[in-house]
């Protein structure tokens, strides 16, 4: 992908409209998890430091185009000023009289918050008068928002169309680590992926076959897979109807010499609980009053020395039900070896998707990756190969004014 930074050029009194996601999880007002504003404070430090007007511009819930005051981007300043160490000033509308008054005064080095962008149906609809609006309160147009970078909306992509567009360096550095994890990788290559059902990760499956040299599968969608193969896989949860689409995925691993690693053996119990009592057995023979709830420690021994040549990783999606222990001793398990093999320079590791994030952080290990993304429908859909428009977008050349 062809294109610039905000290293690249010179904001110097300019006005920059940033497009980030603050789309951040908060209970009562306050931000519960500020990930999303801490990796955005390096753009926001550049910026501030290169002398540039900083209008920031974000979405925050499905207000559906209408003025909802409990999705206002005001409770967020706060929050904003505490991990930046700066002041934000806040502007109560992200187009017209209120936020140009806000532009207007903002001095070199200057930062504000613009109102929910999707208070307005011409941001999901990326309607071009909309982005003109838009577009009057800047010089410069700024992509930092990765996690939102799926979206063709007016602040995703129209905008990079009317505006120099250029990349934040949160955006930079995750599409450098995705370039790294499958368009130019160091090889062999592994992917690790679970989750509950093969038929919402179909796309992913196949895409994920034809780029990389092993596919680990985990979670209740191994079973599918076990069972599509002739074994028992007791109570399990199960996607019966989904084993000829597993047969036809196993098939096209097959010749693109990909190797799918399944779990060998599997940790099951008679009731999922805290506390259940649980065994280890083969995962292809359980019984049929127990299911299967995490790889067991012989699948583990396995994936690790079938992968140990390999240069990169790819990890979306639990093993297990890691959010009740020791049912996530599995995943704990592999995270902590592609951890210390990461930190030994061994290994390339990238991340992403809640449930991988989530999964991650309870092993201790998500800042020991070489990328953790935070991205959850972007980051699936560049597994699924799929373009993005908002990352497309950047590579649209306009002479900065």
């Amino acid at each position: 992908m062809d294109f610039e930074t905000i290293k690249d050029i010179d904001v110097r009194g300019k006005r920059i409209l940033l497009r980030a996601d603050l789309n951040v999880p908060a209970q009562r007002g306050k931000v519960t998890d500020t990930t999303r504003i801490d990796r955005l404070k390096p753009t926001i430090d550049y910026l501030r430091e290169a002398g540039a007007k900083v209008l920031i511009l974000s979405h925050f819930g499905r207000p559906e185009g209408e003025q909802n005051p409990e999705m206002s981007l005001a409770f967020l300043v706060s929050a904003l000023e505490e991990c930046w160490g700066c002041d934000v000033k806040f502007a109560t509308d992200c187009i017209g009289e209120r936020a140009a008054a806000v532009a207007n005064a903002l001095g070199d080095g200057d930062v504000a918050l613009l109102e929910n962008l999707r208070f307005h149906k011409g941001e999901k609809e990326n309607d071009p008068a909309f982005v003109a609006e838009l577009a009057k309160l800047g010089d410069i147009y700024v992509n930092d928002a990765f996690s939102a970078a799926h979206r063709a909306h007016a602040s995703t992509e129209g905008l990079a169309h009317v505006l120099p567009p250029v990349a934040g360096l949160s955006m930079a550095r995750e599409l450098k680590a995705l370039d790294a994890a499958l368009d130019n990788p160091k090889t062999p290559v592994v992917a690790v992926t679970g989750g509950s059902k093969i038929s919402t990760k179909l796309s992913v499956l196949y895409h994920l076959v034809e780029k990389v040299d092993y596919l680990i599968l985990g979670g209740a969608m191994a079973n599918t897979f076990i069972y599509a193969q002739g074994g028992d896989i007791g109570a399990s949860m199960c996607e019966k109807d989904m084993q000829d689409e597993a047969k036809k995925i196993l098939a096209h691993a097959k010749d693109k010499r990909c190797k799918i690693l399944l779990p060998i053996d599997a940790t099951v119990v008679r009731e999922l609980k805290n506390g259940a009592e649980h065994s280890h057995v083969p995962a292809d023979k359980i019984p049929s009053d127990m299911m299967a709830i995490d790889a067991g420690p012989k699948s583990i021994e396995y994936f690790l020395d079938e992968i140990k040549d390999c240069k990169t990783l790819v990890w979306n999606g639990p093993l297990g039900v890691f959010e009740i222990s020791p049912f996530d001793a599995g995943t704990n398990a592999l995270a902590k070896a592609v951890a210390q093999r990461t930190k030994d320079g061994s290994l390339i590791s990238i991340a992403g998707g809640g449930d991988t994030v989530a999964a991650l952080e309870n092993a201790g290990v998500a800042c020991d990756l070489s990328y953790m993304s935070t991205a959850g429908g972007a980051f699936l859909e560049w597994l699924q190969g799929k373009p993005l428009p908002g990352v497309a977008a950047l590579s649209h050349k306009k002479k900065a004014a």
